[in-house]
């Protein structure tokens, strides 16, 4: 009997080994598509498929110019997931146009769904990203440079040249998700206290309540 129950405790360990390898990125699909189904009530981790599809369902045009970068960061993440893409449902990846001013940063932020890669289409871009070590590790990137983002750690980039730059990014996910953590932390709703942002800042109540005024929603 006790061998017996090593036998099912290997097995077991051997099944949970095997399946660890699903767990890095979205679900496989069992069919060939499911584009998302937009207008369904259900609702599921992912959309729901719908049944009458085309090949506009897998096309997107969004990237094709580049975005208005006349805001704080300087800088704007256009999205090619399935929000706006019904056609990479299930298929576990999307892409995105991110484009910046002179000067223009894409503030640190985390991707908590997926890996992210980029390739720079122009111009001069210092990027980098944090380990849970607190090692940063940085690289200054041109055109044509490629930089990959391990999921889930903080990571930023911020444009050194005079002129504008761009990259293509890439995500092993439909949906990567995006948490800022500036305006996670300062912009919250509702707000986290300022009391404990104090505390973890080692600054004082009144400067935290100043940073949160500059990410407070526009009126």
């Amino acid at each position: 009997m006790a061998r017996i129950h090593l036998y099912l405790a290997a097995a077991c360990a051997v099944a949970l080994a095997l399946a660890a390898p699903a767990l890095a990125g979205d679900p496989d699909m069992l069919q060939d598509v499911c584009v998302a189904d937009y207008a369904s009530p259900v609702k599921l981790n992912g959309f729901p498929c719908k049944a009458d599809i085309s090949a506009d369902d897998f096309f997107f045009s969004g990237l094709r110019n580049p975005g208005n970068t006349s805001n704080a960061a300087g800088s704007l993440v256009t999205a090619a997931n399935v929000e706006k893409f019904p056609g990479v449902n299930t298929l576990g990846v999307s892409i995105a146009r991110i484009d910046y001013a002179p000067g223009g940063q894409n503030p640190p932020h985390t991707h908590p769904r997926a890996t992210e890669i980029i390739f720079v289409l122009e111009g001069t871009l210092e990027v980098g990203f944090i380990t849970t070590a607190n090692k940063l590790f940085s690289k200054t990137l041109i055109k044509g440079d490629v930089f990959v983002f391990p999921r889930g750690l903080v990571h930023f980039q911020q444009n050194r040249g005079y002129g504008p730059a761009a990259v293509v990014a890439a995500f092993n996910s439909q949906l990567q998700g995006t948490q800022q953590i500036a305006m996670t932390l300062f912009g919250a709703t509702p707000p986290v206290p300022t009391d404990i942002l104090a505390k973890a800042f080692r600054i004082g109540n009144g400067e935290v309540e100043h940073i949160k005024a500059n990410f407070a929603p526009k009126k």
